[in-house]
């Protein structure tokens, strides 16, 4: 008798400017959190490395000094300037909720004197040097080294470039493969107005680094460049890696995409179970499940009074929590809210910052309709629970949406989304067929007010319908949006950046 082989286990390096716990500025960090757990869950050696900025108190989070005295090299010359870092690590007890074996690159300058991890002219020089030092540390000192490193957006898209290059005969780092993870292809970095623009470029894409000092540094787009040297590229949906492949969604960067295609994948990210219960969450003011949604009238009853809205269980109560950027949709919410406040009655409830013309908008919703309409803007990481525990619906109306967290975490509570038919929305959300009886939300495909109008219509038509109602927020209270789900599908994707990494070793500088 053949037994099958027992696959081996994975040691994968997650190189990052976010981890929940250290440092969270979206949902970056919470996926660098509840990844590389789940994939240790499933019987691997994942860890994380990120900056040690000066919000990270390495005496609260009881950090040991690793290595001491790392230099850094700034440019490809043997002679080019150095800077000198130290290596911290952190290892998870049975008192931490959790975290993996974290690294922290160590800087004073770079990241100890900065009090944001974004937002400065010099970003770029930061997380070059987070890149560079990454891969230092592993060639040099480390007793640990990765079988895979995940270089996530553009921050950290130096990495595949520099194993490609200026790395490529390191012999401790010479089968490494690399996993580019695309966010959201629309940042590209501080100097760039969103997206790659051909014909200003001063940079041809290929090769080595320029020095970090140099003017040159200031024209180089990480992301293209680690899409342009990874082994395999993933987005955090299968609908997102479709749509950054067209003009529309691909931010100038959809050719290149289109040449890799055959590399890029989609894994949808999924949700904290643990974080996310109603059965459990203590902030709510009655605990449900899906198999007791009665019990969930008391959440609703108290959103209304904690927002100074009429307690009437009877009244639909739609919400949004979310950074109201443009990328969110609300453009298409404002044409049509006062249709559809004066036809349902509706009551709705906005949590979220962001954008000072957005949050003006939702301002002046709330005077014109007083009694229907109210606001929270600015972040708070309380209430959206509140309101995913309480409200009916949640509004997602989103242009584009890599993966989105919202909606899941609404699903969770039993809040139905209505939302675009756009990226993670699609691949999370089912529109609601009653002839088939089956769907878990509302979804509009054209990006038009009239579009979402049908869809918040159609929505509260089939709130009112109450049995019916229940079953569609019970599908969607149990729906699987488990990390170890995605986890798995990961795991996939590092062996094969593995294969392709023994097959045809590091991408060559001239793909095209």
């Amino acid at each position: 008798m053949i037994f099958p082989q027992k696959k081996s286990r994975l040691k994968i390096l997650f190189v990052s400017t976010e981890e929940t716990t250290f440092a969270k500025v979206g949902g970056l960090g919470e996926v660098m959190f509840s990844l590389p757990r789940a994939l240790n869950e499933l019987g691997h050696d994942a860890r994380v490395m990120l900056p040690r900025y000066g919000t990270i108190d390495p005496y609260l989070h009881n950090l040991k000094l690793e290595y001491e005295g790392l230099q850094v090299p700034t440019a490809p010359e043997n002679g080019g300037k150095r800077l000198v870092c130290n290596v911290l690590r952190f290892d998870p007890t049975s008192e931490t909720r959790s975290p993996v074996t974290t690294y922290f690159l160590e800087n004073r300058e770079y990241y100890e004197l900065r009090s944001n991890a974004y937002g400065y002219k010099d970003d770029p020089v930061r997380f070059a040097l987070l890149s560079r030092g990454a891969l230092e540390f592993l060639a040099d000192g480390a007793d640990w080294l990765p079988d895979v490193i995940v270089a996530t957006d553009w921050m950290t898209g130096f990495i595949p470039n520099l194993l490609a290059t200026d790395y490529a005969e390191y012999k401790r780092l010479k089968n490494i493969a690399t996993v580019f993870s695309i966010h959201n292809l629309e940042s590209q970095g501080p100097l760039r107005h969103h997206r790659f623009i051909p014909e200003m470029e001063r940079d041809d894409g290929y090769g080595s680094l320029p020095d970090f000092f140099s003017e040159r540094m200031e024209n180089i787009n990480a992301m293209r460049r680690g899409i342009r040297y990874a082994d395999v590229i993933n987005t955090v949906s299968l609908k997102y890696a479709e749509e950054i492949c067209t003009p529309e969604f691909g931010e100038g960067l959809d050719g290149l995409l289109r040449e890799r295609r055959e590399r890029l994948f989609g894994i949808l990210n999924g949700l904290d179970y643990e974080t996310n219960d109603p059965a459990r969450d203590p902030l709510l003011a009655k605990n449900f499940n899906s198999k007791n949604l009665e019990a969930r009238k008391e959440n609703k009853a108290a959103l209304q009074k904690r927002f100074g809205l009429e307690s009437d269980k009877n009244r639909f109560v739609a919400a949004i929590a979310s950074r109201l950027t443009r990328q969110k949709g609300f453009e298409l919410l404002f044409k049509v809210a006062d249709t559809f406040l004066k036809t349902s009655l509706a009551q709705l409830i906005v949590v979220g910052e962001g954008d000072p013309e957005i949050m003006t908008a939702f301002k002046e919703l709330e005077k014109k309709w007083p009694g229907q309409v109210r606001t929270h803007l600015q972040f708070d990481d309380e209430l959206p629970r509140l309101i995913f525990a309480g409200a009916d619906a949640i509004l997602v109306p989103s242009y584009f949406e890599p993966s989105g967290l919202i909606q899941m975490e609404a699903m969770r509570y039993g809040a139905v989304p209505v939302a675009r038919q756009t990226g993670g929305l699609a691949d999370t959300v089912e529109d609601f067929s009653p002839e088939e009886k089956r769907g878990t939300g509302f979804l509009f495909e054209e990006y038009e007010p009239s579009s979402l109008l049908v869809a918040l219509v159609r929505t509260w038509e089939n709130w009112r319908q109450k049995e019916a109602w229940k079953k569609i927020q019970k599908r969607a209270m149990e729906k699987d949006f488990s990390w170890l789900a995605s986890a798995r599908e990961y795991e996939k994707l590092f062996r094969l950046a593995l294969k392709l990494r023994a097959k045809n070793g590091a991408p060559k500088t001239d793909l095209e």
